[in-house]
């Protein structure tokens, strides 16, 4: 399909959430410490032409309004997943329950000097994120490319073992050729079924309690919302990465699942595997931040970007972020368990044109499940309908003289004709954190094209649940995590 500028590129990055491609370019691997530069990620959209150079096939809708139709009902269903996950009991065994998370990362945080950056490919998001990693697992190392799972803590890789060259596609169960030979790693260690780690460590990463045998493998079956499901073996091994000084860095002991069986037609299509995203004590984003200081950060790349340029995820201090304003630093919250490790922050408020809204205070509420999440596995925004039709209302006043538009199934209330829209028409809407922290999206992140000669304000009404800031919203800003002081900070940037 013949690309244009502006509202098709827009689509191209709009599928794009946080999550890409680790590519390793020094013939040195770093000690595994946190002496090394930091690791960066790179971020390629899924349907850029640099997406299919790495193995990446997946076929771009013909049309933008198909492409937002297909967008809106997966964050809506990725949102009923986590209102669905709420409601069920859970504890916290994440990064809060890590003995990494004492004194010892505290005067880490003080120690490090450098990062891990890493290139990302963005991917298809089911419930599990929206970006691709390309990793080198295991001694020889062997690349993969996975998905990163946003919320998710297990990192899996489509495995075999003891199969020899014969390794590759089995009728009706991986279907791909590209697999994780775990015979040819060195390095690769199976957790044992009756080992503490099994029964108690990784309950919540679904392990299984039968155990043929003491020696026997520990085993999991790892299931996702939409149905799918992922079983294999636990073990750890190696992850390879490069970092900004054209070295590499070895993530060593890094849990990884041996994915034997993929079942269900989810979001592992045209992927190796997932990537743990999550802040769990065994998922890699957790591991590969407390190596580089607890930070990790992230930069979206404006819609209307040149498409050979290229946004990263940090893993550290982001040294190289252009920023176009200074930080704001809020609390961040770790939700418990009960809708996956998805980062939270405290909305206080939201405000239009310079005015607070009349929003009940309980919407914000950060005692439910996290409050507010910051999440890059939703592409759209949602809120809650006291939030929604307040901010909806401030936010189409002035805009009553253009010509309206049916929605046409893609979600948005409000669409419109925009011959004679010009971005000043829409009032400024304000984000208000906890700490007096302030995010002020630009208009074009939430007054969006749909398809030529129509434009949407792309805020969508949530029954019930929390209210998501979804990936659009965030970009043209640096987001840092501190996984550490557990804060986190945003300013605008460039994101080159």
């Amino acid at each position: 399909m013949k690309l244009r500028s502006g509202s098709t590129l827009f689509f191209i990055f709009l599928l794009s959430a946080i999550h890409g491609l680790a590519f390793a370019h020094a013939d040195h691997d770093e000690e595994d410490g946190g002496n090394g530069d930091e690791m960066r990620l790179e971020m390629i959209h899924r349907y850029s032409p640099h997406a299919k150079d790495h193995g990446v096939h997946v076929e771009m809708p013909p049309t933008q309004q198909e492409l937002i139709q297909e967008l809106y009902r997966h964050d809506v269903f990725r949102l009923q997943m986590m209102t669905q996950k709420r409601q069920q009991n859970g504890h916290d065994q994440g990064l809060n329950s890590s003995s990494s998370s004492s004194n010892s990362t505290r005067r880490m945080d003080m120690q490090i000097k450098h990062s891990m950056v890493m290139p990302m490919n963005a991917g298809w998001d089911y419930g599990f994120g929206q970006y691709l990693v390309k990793l080198k697992v295991g001694t020889p190392s062997q690349k993969l490319l996975v998905i990163v799972g946003t919320g998710n803590d297990l990192t899996w890789v489509k495995c075999r073992s003891h199969c020899g060259k014969s390794c590759g596609i089995r009728k009706g169960r991986i279907e791909r050729n590209r697999l994780f030979n775990r015979d040819r790693s060195s390095t690769f260690k199976p957790v044992p079924c009756s080992s503490k780690m099994c029964e108690s460590d990784l309950a919540n990463m679904f392990s299984l309690n039968k155990c043929p045998s003491p020696l026997s493998s520990c085993r999991y079956e790892y299931s996702y919302a939409e149905g799918s499901s992922a079983s294999g073996t636990f073990g750890t091994d190696i992850i390879r990465a490069s970092l900004s000084n054209g070295k590499r860095t070895r993530m060593k002991d890094v849990l990884i699942g041996c994915t034997e069986t993929v079942l269900g037609k989810g979001g592992v299509k045209g992927s190796d595997g997932m990537l743990g995203f999550g802040f769990g004590r065994y998922s890699f984003a957790t591991k590969a931040a407390l190596k580089f200081g607890g930070k990790l950060s992230y930069c979206l790349l404006d819609h209307m970007s040149h498409k050979n340029v290229t946004s990263y995820l940090t893993f550290g201090a982001n040294k190289k972020a252009v920023l176009q304003g200074k930080m704001s630093y809020t609390q961040l919250i770790f939700s418990d368990r009960s809708i996956g490790s998805i980062y939270g922050v405290h909305l206080q408020g939201i405000s239009v044109g310079g005015q607070m809204l009349n929003i009940p205070l309980h919407i914000w509420n950060p005692k439910l499940d996290g409050g507010t999440l910051l999440d890059s596995g939703s592409s759209l925004t949602f809120l809650t309908k006291p939030a929604y039709k307040p901010v909806m209302t401030a936010l189409t006043k002035p805009l009553t003289k253009l010509r309206r538009l049916p929605s046409g199934g893609d979600g948005f209330d409000f669409c419109f004709d925009p011959r004679g829209y010009r971005d000043r028409l829409v009032p400024k809407l304000v984000f208000h954190f906890a700490g007096g922290a302030k995010f002020a999206p630009p208009v074009k992140n939430y007054v969006i094209d749909i398809e030529p000669g129509k434009k949407c304000i792309a805020l969508v009404s949530a029954t019930e649940g929390p209210c998501v800031i979804g990936n659009i919203l965030q970009q043209n800003h640096l987001w840092e995590f501190n996984l550490v002081r557990k804060t986190l900070g945003f300013a605008p940037s460039t994101c080159t």
